[in-house]
């Protein structure tokens, strides 16, 4: 195997590894110091990051405002004093030369405030932002404004185009590199476009070797690529190192930090990580983002999956096939069904699944009336963790903070789901995310007789390719 040599990124020399930065509170101040101290880049989450009293003790996120806009204040108020301290943390762990990044996500709520809130609160202990989920067109005006680099994340070659001709352009010296996470490969939410097909992988080769193309063609052949997405041993990747067709690689590592001493999840879920099997991570379509995410198909997801396929159209009135009435709600409303459908309806009612909620398709779906009040809770208790969502509706823009639609029960609320489960919540009903290669861990020799690596352990055991 080629030597894993040393590439110039954000204007110093590091190891071409990089910790993937996870939110809710997975990837912290404690993981990132000690990534980068191992010679990497760290990466700390600044989505609803943890913050602590003076005790040291974490402070749970509780949201008391009687309003949308009031709890989307707090929440505001929370991403700010937790990204601090986790930057805080992760330089005293790292030291005063560490490379530290702060992971944000373009479509979370207050994203713009939170960060500029996190960099002048944190100022001279962040050297770059990561930010994905959606276009980010002025990360690069963030980042020239507070002195530190840049790291768009990307899907395609499209996507950077768009970016680069709008706005980072403009802000060339600040770009540290640019992250190509991969679709169908790398865990939590994933960039697939309208006309990729979620079910028919693309290999990553090709799409990165067109990246670098496209960056070539704007005068970029000396910023690194970051690969994320499918990266276990390096030996498996030899012919992208010192690869003049793709130029500066360097490799992003989001699942595998998870199972080590520092890691802040659960010991319940790093167990959880070293029994899964092939085709355990599920690439799904239910995320109030609107974005595809991969995570462990669990009780969670099998719910949503489930609760998709108990879910007809239906008519106000009686037109075409849908002539069958059917009574929906407490005052049994009539809607119209085809016959057809109408005959599941009434065995699903018949099986315990009695609420008939509406989305905003024109079709009900059937849930348990234990289910329905959970739906109708969380969507009240919603506190705008994210730019627009559609599970409860909620958009930060005024001046109604709706988009208009109706709330869709066929999501769920991803704050509170990724909230519990980074907080020893159930790992059976929540959101675990987790990269397509995760089932690794139960066949890596490395983790033979359930052995749990440090962070420096694990960089050393990549370093050797193997």
């Amino acid at each position: 195997m080629k030597a894993i040599n040393s590439i110039r990124m954000g204007g110093v020399d590091v190891l071409p590894l990089v910790e993937g930065g996870k939110g809710v509170a997975v990837s912290n101040g404690l993981t990132a110091g000690a990534w980068a101290a191992a010679g990497g880049v760290g990466t700390f989450s600044a989505v609803n990051a943890d913050s602590y009293d003076s005790d040291g003790r974490t402070i749970r996120q509780i949201y008391s405002g009687k309003t949308r806009r009031d709890r989307h204040e707090e929440l505001v108020a929370y991403g700010i004093a937790g990204g601090i301290a986790q930057a805080r943390e992760a330089r005293e762990v790292g030291g005063k030369n560490a490379r530290i990044h702060a992971n944000i996500l373009w479509e979370m709520g207050g994203a713009e405030r939170v960060i500029r809130g996190v960099l002048e609160g944190a100022k001279g202990l962040i050297n770059g932002i990561t930010c994905g989920a959606g276009m980010p067109y002025r990360l690069s005006e963030i980042a020239r404004e507070f002195g530190v680099h840049y790291y768009p994340i990307v899907s395609s070659a499209r996507a950077f185009s768009a970016l680069w001709k709008r706005s980072y352009s403009k802000v060339s010296d600040w770009l540290g590199g640019v992250v190509y996470e991969d679709p169908w490969l790398a865990g939590g939410h994933n960039g697939l476009s309208n006309s990729e097909d979620p079910r028919k992988p693309e290999a990553p080769y090709e799409r990165v070797r067109k990246l670098r193309e496209q960056m070539r063609a704007f005068g970029l052949d000396a910023t690194p690529i970051i690969m994320a997405g499918g990266v276990w041993w390096l030996e498996e990747w030899d012919d992208w190192l010192d690869n003049p067709e793709l130029g500066p690689i360097a490799f992003q590592f989001g699942t595998r930090p998870l199972l080590t001493q520092e890691s802040p999840i659960s010991d319940a879920w790093k167990q959880r990580l070293t029994t899964l099997k092939a085709g355990d991570v599920l690439l799904q379509p239910f995320s109030p983002t609107g974005f595809y995410s991969s995570a462990v198909r669990n009780e969670f997801l099998q719910d949503l999956e489930a609760r998709s396929e108990r879910q007809v159209a239906y008519s106000s009135e009686p037109i075409g096939e849908h002539t069958a009435e059917f009574g929906i709600g407490p005052r049994k409303r009539p809607v119209w069904l085809t016959p057809t459908d109408r005959e599941h309806a009434v065995s699903w009612t018949e099986q315990g699944y009695s609420e008939a909620l509406r989305t905003p398709d024109s079709t009900l779906v059937f849930v348990t009336p234990e289910n329905a009040r959970e739906i109708v809770k969380d969507q009240v208790d919603c506190m705008g963790c994210l730019s627009q969502c559609r599970f409860s509706n909620w958009t930060q823009h005024e001046p109604d903070f709706s988009t208009g639609k109706k709330a869709d029960p066929r999501s769920f609320c991803i704050q509170k789901t990724l909230q519990d489960i980074a907080h020893d919540g159930s790992l059976e009903h929540n959101l675990m995310f987790a990269g397509h290669n995760a089932y690794r861990f139960s066949s890596d020799p490395f983790y033979s007789n359930g052995f749990i690596p440090t962070v420096k352990q694990l960089v050393e055991r990549i370093m050797t390719g193997r």
